[in-house]
């Protein structure tokens, strides 16, 4: 299968959706800071024979409206409940990765009636970290910008599945590859974050819930058990050999993850 571009605009600001298709129930996807909706390539269409999956890029990212007005988190929220509308995604599953696991989580805190179940990728309620837009900015100052080649970029990010999957976000432009963001905007996404975390949040949402970890990922142990110890229903799994980029590295473990979980989630046939 392949996916059709759509696009959902909310108080100006233009949202891109990579849309899947599929009559079965649907399933949202939220890529990290700095991504872009093609790194669930792999999983919307291992999930589209079964589900209806839509991937967005989220504001300031990929095909959606670079510079908007608004980074709050708030913002985001919004935007996905705005695409759920738009696009007549009936409580869906959503799944997030890193950020947009984040985006995930506030949306199910804030909207229970409108999300079925919750997926967080290398995703938590997070503790402040005023330090963390500094590091991001510099993680991205030390992009060798313009990249001269896909080729070039791949090896960058650290070759194989995860290499393509960050170069496959760049935009080509004078015979170069560049970011389809700009720096401030992914900063100003975090600021946020950096202030105060969201455990409140995560103690709300009340969904079906699974929190999929890297072995060597971000989300520190005492993070995780924390998670658990607040909301014990919730299903969590750490991915042995992985890091951050985990639905990049082993896309196969996810994919049987998400297949169990969603089995146990799909809604009751009405009759």
């Amino acid at each position: 299968m392949t996916w059709s571009g759509r696009t959902v605009l909310r108080d100006g600001v233009r949202l891109s959706c990579r849309d899947w298709g599929g009559s079965g129930p649907p399933v949202v996807l939220l890529h990290g800071l700095a991504g872009h909706a093609g790194e669930w390539d792999a999983t919307a269409q291992y999930l589209s024979g079964r589900y209806r999956v839509v991937a967005v890029d989220q504001r300031g990212h990929g095909g959606s409206e670079r510079r908007p007005y608004d980074l709050s988190r708030a913002a985001y929220v919004a935007d996905v409940v705005a695409v759920l509308d738009r696009l007549q995604l009936r409580r869906p599953v959503l799944v997030g990765q890193s950020l947009g696991g984040h985006t995930a989580m506030l949306t199910a805190a804030a909207h229970p009636d409108l999300i079925r179940a919750l997926v967080l990728v290398e995703a938590a309620p997070g503790n402040p970290n005023p330090n963390a837009p500094a590091e991001i900015g510099a993680w991205l100052d030390s992009w060798p910008v313009p990249f001269r080649s896909r080729e070039a970029a791949v090896r960058f990010f650290g070759g194989g599945r995860v290499g393509e999957g960050w170069a496959a976000g760049l935009e080509e432009r004078d015979g170069a590859l560049w970011p389809r963001f700009d720096r401030d905007v992914m900063v100003g996404s975090l600021s946020e974050n950096a202030r105060h975390g969201s455990w409140d949040e995560w103690a709300r949402v009340s969904c079906p819930t699974l929190a999929v970890l890297g072995q060597s990922g971000i989300i520190p142990p005492h993070e995780a058990d924390g998670m658990l110890r607040r909301r014990p229903d919730t299903m969590a799994v750490s991915i042995p050999g992985t890091g951050h980029d985990l639905h990049l590295e082993r896309p196969d473990v996810l994919h049987h993850l998400l297949t169990e979980f969603l089995n146990g989630t799909r809604a009751p046939v009405r009759r």
